[in-house]
C-alpha cells in the first residue's frame, strides 16, 4: 500500500507532482510555519543571502549556520534559499555577480572561463568534486564572485526581509482573526 509521501518518491509519470501541484506544497509548508514573524523573515533573508549569492555546494551548510547565528528559522531559511537559487535563477546568479564583481576589482576576467569550470558543478559533481573545481578557479575568481555575488545578495535579503515579514504577518492576522470569529 503506497502512501502519501511514497507518491512523491515514485517517478513514474502518473505520479509525478504538477508543477503546478508541487508549488503549491511549498507555498502552504511556507505559510504553515511557525514562529514569530520576525525569526520567520530574518530566517528566509538569511536563506535568500545565502542562495544569491556563488557559493553552490555549500549553500546548505552556509544558511542553517547562519539561520542559527542569526537567530532566524532553519526552516525558512532552507525555503528561502532554494527559492532564490535554482535552476532557472543560477546561472543569471552566477553571471551577475562575475560582472558586478569584476567591475569592482577589475581583473579582466573572462566569463567564459568562469562558465567552463562551472558546467562541472552544474552537471551534478558530488561535494568534493565541486570543492576541487571551486579551488580550480583561483582566489582571484573566488573573490571576484563572492563580492559581486554578496553585493547581489544585500539587496535581495532585504526586499526578502521586508516582503516575507509583511506576509507572515499578514497570515498570522488572518488566522487570528479566523479563530476570533470561532
Amino acid at each position: 500500500m503506497m502512501v502519501e509521501s511514497d507518491r512523491c518518491l515514485d517517478k513514474t509519470p502518473s505520479k509525478r507532482l504538477t508543477i503546478g501541484r508541487r508549488l503549491r506544497y511549498y507555498y502552504l509548508r511556507f505559510v504553515r510555519l511557525k514562529g514569530d514573524p520576525h525569526s520567520l523573515a530574518r530566517g528566509f533573508a538569511i536563506g535568500a543571502f545565502v542562495g544569491a549569492t556563488p557559493t553552490i555546494p555549500l549553500h546548505t551548510i552556509l544558511t542553517l549556520a547562519l539561520a542559527l547565528l542569526g537567530r532566524g528559522s532553519k526552516i525558512a531559511a532552507l525555503l528561502g534559499s532554494v527559492l532564490v537559487s535554482n535552476p532557472l535563477t543560477i546561472l543569471l546568479q552566477y553571471f551577475l555577480a562575475w560582472k558586478i564583481g569584476n567591475r569592482i576589482i577589475a581583473t579582466g576576467l573572462s566569463w567564459e572561463i568562469i562558465n567552463n569550470e562551472l558546467a562541472t558543478i552544474f552537471a551534478g559533481a558530488g561535494f568534493m568534486e565541486s570543492l576541487a573545481t571551486l579551488g580550480r578557479l583561483g582566489l582571484t575568481t573566488i573573490t571576484t564572485l563572492l563580492l559581486g555575488g554578496c553585493l547581489l545578495a544585500l539587496p535581495i535579503a532585504a526586499v526578502a526581509y521586508v516582503a516575507s515579514y509583511q506576509f507572515f504577518v499578514a497570515i498570522r492576522k488572518k488566522y487570528a482573526e479566523k479563530h476570533a470569529l470561532k
